[in-house]
């Protein structure tokens, strides 16, 4: 017993010993903490720094009515008119995916009623903030059922994309110059 105690007293001094060793190197090495003071712009770190909502932030609904010279693409990183535009003109289709950020809407698969053995599926990529022709690309995709019951893909007629996208222009028009008479 006598010695399991001598034992626990050496350790516990070797640990105070070695504590103090420590305590006592960290005493004579200077330490600098440098904090940038400039962003990645140069402007100042307390400065407002830009948000990747924009500089008005998240704007979703107004559709760009505060800042006239966006465009229309208010804090969504795609022209407001067409995000509008396209889900207003696609909203007879089940969506499967809407990503106003990315720009992109993908539909489900859809049947229509009068054809049971077809059915189509749409694609529309909303490529640039300002409304301009060449700011939106739409493909459709089609399929038919065999007579085995089994879904195989079908050629598309080219210019029903092109439909799409001129039917989706047409309602930005419409919606951008409803905003401007408000």
């Amino acid at each position: 017993m006598a010695g399991s105690r001598s034992t626990f007293k050496n350790a516990v001094g070797a640990g105070v010993l070695c504590l103090l060793a420590l305590s006592a190197c960290g005493t004579d090495v200077p330490v600098e903490y440098e904090y940038p003071t400039t962003g990645p712009n140069g402007l100042p770190t307390y400065e407002k720094q830009e948000s990747l909502a924009g500089p008005s932030g998240l704007d979703l609904f107004s559709l760009g009515q505060g800042d006239q010279n966006n465009q229309g693409g208010g804090g969504v990183a795609v022209n407001a008119f067409l995000w509008r535009a396209s889900l207003d003109t696609l909203s007879f289709l089940p969506l499967s995916s809407a990503d106003p950020f990315g720009g992109v809407i993908i539909s489900d698969w859809y049947n229509p009623p009068e054809s049971p053995n077809e059915r189509f599926k749409v694609t529309v990529y909303i490529l640039d903030r300002a409304l301009r022709s060449d700011g939106i690309r739409a493909n459709v995709f089609r399929q038919t059922r065999s007579n085995a019951g089994d879904w195989r893909d079908a050629a598309v007629d080219e210019s029903l994309g092109k439909d799409l996208e001129n039917t989706i222009l047409t309602r930005a028009r419409q919606i951008r110059i409803q905003q401007a008479s408000q």
